[in-house]
């Protein structure tokens, strides 16, 4: 399960329940389960709009002692190995790339070497291209909220197209004849995907 922080909306269908930390949000979705088995309850991250599982079935006293798990994991870790000779670990994962030979040359000849090269080329890369990676990561987080909530609307297609074209004017004329809750939720998403 996700960290009990985690900023998550619920549904109860196309109504819209609740909003806030997930431990906040589950004991609603809870509810709104307990009150209605027949309608679909379903969490959302709002930072990626992937569903969040929560067992809604479980009382709710175990549901918020699931919910505390991960937390306890986290404050009763053990007290850290003692640090070994040689160079600090500084969060570095060694994975695989592939590069033809002449990448692998200019690389050598860098100062510091390929791993430094390839490093700085990345950060360079990441402020280069922040406000494209902020759109696309809108642009997906609400088009799987779209997809779950409102898969089978009309203008689902369309708003699809409009999402992903950055064009707000069509998207909103679209998203229009939906749930309101349902509306608010994709366009307050869609908000970076547009870029306002």
């Amino acid at each position: 399960m996700s960290s009990p922080s985690l900023r998550c909306t619920a549904f109860s269908g196309p109504q819209r329940i609740a909003t806030g930390e997930l431990r906040h949000v589950a004991m609603k979705a809870k509810q709104a389960y307990d009150l209605h088995p027949e309608r679909p309850v379903l969490v959302f991250d709002d930072a990626d709009g992937r569903t969040v599982e929560v067992p809604l079935e479980l009382p709710a006293a175990d549901l918020l002692r699931l919910l505390a798990q991960p937390q306890l994991a986290a404050s009763t870790d053990a007290a850290p190995a003692p640090r070994k000779p040689g160079r600090p670990k500084l969060g570095v994962v060694a994975r695989e790339i592939t590069l033809l030979p002449r990448h692998w040359d200019w690389l050598a000849a860098q100062p510091g070497g390929a791993s430094v090269a390839l490093r700085r080329l990345v950060e360079d890369a990441r402020k280069v291209s922040s406000a494209d990676d902020r759109r696309r990561a809108a642009q997906e987080a609400t088009f799987r909220f779209m997809q779950a909530m409102a898969g089978d609307a009309p203008g689902f297609e369309d708003a699809s197209r409009a999402l992903f074209a950055g064009d707000v004017s069509r998207f909103e004329g679209h998203v229009a004849r939906w749930a309101d809750d349902v509306r608010d939720h994709a366009m307050w998403l869609a908000t970076d995907a547009f870029g306002s």
